[in-house]
């Protein structure tokens, strides 16, 4: 059975940063876009970032472009997210997502204290 489980996330000061994991198995994600969601309590969820199956493009939100950065290694079926300069308004439940599929982890969630 395929599945997508994130990892990192936690409690961390504003100006701190974070390590976000996004381990797949059950299947190679490794042809997929692989995509980075976020979802603030009572807010919709957000694009954060996406990648392609080579990393040959990346593409940001405008709310985290410059701060953080998407990568992926096929090799281990695992897709991160860096954050730094973390802000208060990063604060949310983070999500992976095998872009255009219904393949999305149970979320890690962010907590950034200011």
């Amino acid at each position: 059975q395929a599945q997508l489980v994130e990892s990192g996330g936690g409690l961390v000061q504003a100006g701190g940063s974070l390590r976000l994991s996004c381990a797949a198995s059950g299947r190679t994600f490794s042809r997929y876009v692989m995509g980075w969601f976020r979802q603030a309590p009572g807010k919709e969820r957000d694009f954060v970032a996406a990648i392609s199956w080579n990393s040959g493009i990346t593409k940001y939100g405008d709310s985290v472009q410059g701060r953080f950065t998407i990568s992926r290694d096929n090799a281990k079926n695992t897709v991160y997210l860096e954050m730094s300069s973390l802000i208060a308004e990063d604060t949310a439940v983070y999500y992976c997502n095998a872009v255009g599929t219904r393949f999305w982890g149970q979320g890690t969630q962010v907590t950034v204290s200011s």
